[in-house]
């Protein structure tokens, strides 16, 4: 089977919407990972399947699937002729956190009316000047969203108190730049290199380098869509030098970020 790989990403004029991404993958799979940002994923043809909190997950036919921030997840072909999708990336402005337990519980919607929306909303965001339509269909479809998640939302444990995991995470969110070696957040977070690199990885079902190179490939593809090139987001995202950044962009994403922003300059033309 010949491997092919068609991607198109830009970032449109309408708040809420961190990027626009359509991809046609045949081969490629993607390693865990996770983004900052909430994933709108429809499939139009073929089917993806994913581990989403240590479950296998799916998208059957006409289904939407929603992927939570920070969760970790991966992807790859369900079938041999691959699959055909369109993302939307939607900020915490529009599903708030609370939403979140909800979505790792249940991702994948068979709702037909919502799988419609989304695909209008696809359309009007393909066309300059329907901003105000994409934007009314946006309001819609997160309205729905929210309705399908909060009757599942169940009450958080009082007095939970973050442990090692949770505390790695937030010190590699605030890191993000400049890093972290594992004794430096051994010696932060209070706890032996060995127990925090396995409860960090027991707890989010990713590695904590993984998760940190996760993060910098997800702040590089909204500053390629900004039109920086390449070697300049790999300083401004934490890489040491444009071939760190290429190699795991291409791991994670199955292309080169300089072909990535061309894709995405491509599109604004």
């Amino acid at each position: 089977m010949v491997t092919r790989q068609e991607t198109s990403a830009w970032r449109p004029q309408v708040p809420g919407v961190v990027e626009v991404f359509h991809a046609h993958y045949t081969e490629h799979a993607y390693p865990m990972h996770v983004h900052e940002a909430w994933t709108l994923l429809i499939v139009d043809d073929g089917a993806v399947r994913y581990d989403l909190d240590r479950r296998e997950r799916g998208t059957p036919h006409d289904t939407v699937s929603l992927l939570p921030p920070q969760v970790p997840h991966n992807g790859s072909p369900a079938t041999a002729r691959g699959f055909r999708k369109r993302v939307l990336y939607l900020d915490r402005t529009r599903l708030d956190e609370s939403l979140i337990g909800a979505a790792v519980d249940g991702p994948d919607l068979a709702d037909p009316l919502l799988r419609r929306r989304v695909g209008q909303l696809h359309a009007a965001l393909a066309n300059r000047g329907d901003e105000l339509e994409a934007e009314s269909r946006l309001a819609l479809i997160c309205e729905r969203l929210r309705g399908h998640l909060r009757p599942r939302l169940l009450p958080r444990p009082p007095g939970t108190a973050p442990g090692v995991a949770q505390t790695l995470r937030e010190l590699l969110d605030e890191r993000l730049l400049q890093g972290v070696t594992l004794d430096e957040a051994a010696k932060l977070v209070h706890a032996h290199p060995a127990h925090l690199v396995r409860s960090f990885s027991a707890a989010f079902g990713i590695a904590p380098h993984q998760y940190l190179m996760a993060r910098r490939v997800d702040r590089a593809r909204r500053l390629l869509l900004d039109g920086r090139p390449p070697g300049e987001v790999a300083a401004a995202v934490g890489f040491y030098d444009q071939s760190h950044l290429a190699r795991h962009f291409k791991r994670l994403m199955g292309i080169a970020p300089g072909r990535y922003a061309r894709g995405a300059t491509d599109r604004r033309g």
